[in-house]
């Protein structure tokens, strides 16, 4: 038997890892207990409804669901680093020289603030002598 109709159970698992949800926000999305959705992410098949309603809350299709594999996945993220494919995902600049560059920029803006508040109280003293 091909692996996308293998252990639907384990598939809903592992997408629901993925997106970061853990059993707790599944139950309480569906209304059930923790350990329902421990059951069901051990059991083989679910019904077509109850995929549905958890492949909405994990914001997939149950067909996502059904084909999902591990290899898929892994084969995925790598086609982000594959030049081949005509998409290039490479950052064009240092992030951490941007945050130096607006933490700069701060203290710049605050010095003049400050060089300006202190012109604008030696301006009204004066004019108060």
């Amino acid at each position: 038997m091909a692996e996308t109709t293998l252990h639907i159970g384990r598939k809903i698992a592992r997408v629901r890892e993925i997106k970061g949800i853990k059993q707790e926000a599944l139950a309480l999305e569906l209304g059930v207990s923790q350990q329902t959705i421990s059951n069901l992410e051990k059991s083989e098949k679910i019904e077509d409804e109850v995929l549905e309603k958890i492949a909405k809350y994990l914001a997939v299709t149950p067909e996502a669901i059904k084909n999902f594999s591990d290899e898929a996945v892994v084969n995925y993220f790598n086609n982000f680093h594959d030049n081949s494919s005509g998409f290039n995902y490479h950052c064009t600049f240092n992030p951490i020289d941007k945050i130096v560059e607006l933490y700069n920029e701060k203290v710049e803006l605050l010095e003049r603030l400050l060089q300006a508040e202190k012109e604008k109280n030696e301006a009204l003293r004066s004019s108060k002598s």
